[in-house]
């Protein structure tokens, strides 16, 4: 904007963008936007849902998967190198794991359960509510 002193006028210069310019705004912005309100709670109910079945497994199959390698080392020690106190004793030290994956497993579920119940029974409610109108 410029201001000329003798007519007291001003005058504007206004550039828009391109059309390539604005197509390529237009898909960023696209691309931040929610699609609508129902799938972005859709979403975030799935995903919510998605942490409270998936981590706990993951932790249970951990503590197992841990479990049997020691236990397996230990078995190892015995049959192929002859340890046998020591293939014992790590043995034993596998099976703890192994005895552990379960309650894990519950005790995970239980606390992610507890945390996100109130979200995603409010979300569900909302989505439901949105059914029925």
């Amino acid at each position: 904007m410029s201001k000329n002193n003798d007519n007291n006028e001003f005058s504007y210069s206004y550039s828009a963008p391109t059309n390539s310019e604005r197509k390529e705004i237009e898909s960023i912005r696209k691309a931040y936007m929610p699609k609508n309100s129902r799938e972005s709670k859709l979403e975030l109910l799935r995903k919510l849902d998605s942490i409270v079945n998936n981590v706990p497994m993951a932790v249970g199959i951990m503590f197992g998967v841990i479990g049997t390698l020691i236990f397996g080392l230990g078995l190892t020690m015995i049959l192929e190198w002859q340890l046998i106190v020591w293939g014992v004793v790590v043995s034993i030290v596998g099976i703890v794991p192994i005895g552990i994956a379960y309650p894990a497993y519950l005790k995970t579920t239980k606390h992610l359960k507890n945390k996100y119940s109130s979200q995603i029974l409010k979300l569900s409610d909302e989505l439901l509510g949105e059914d029925n109108e």
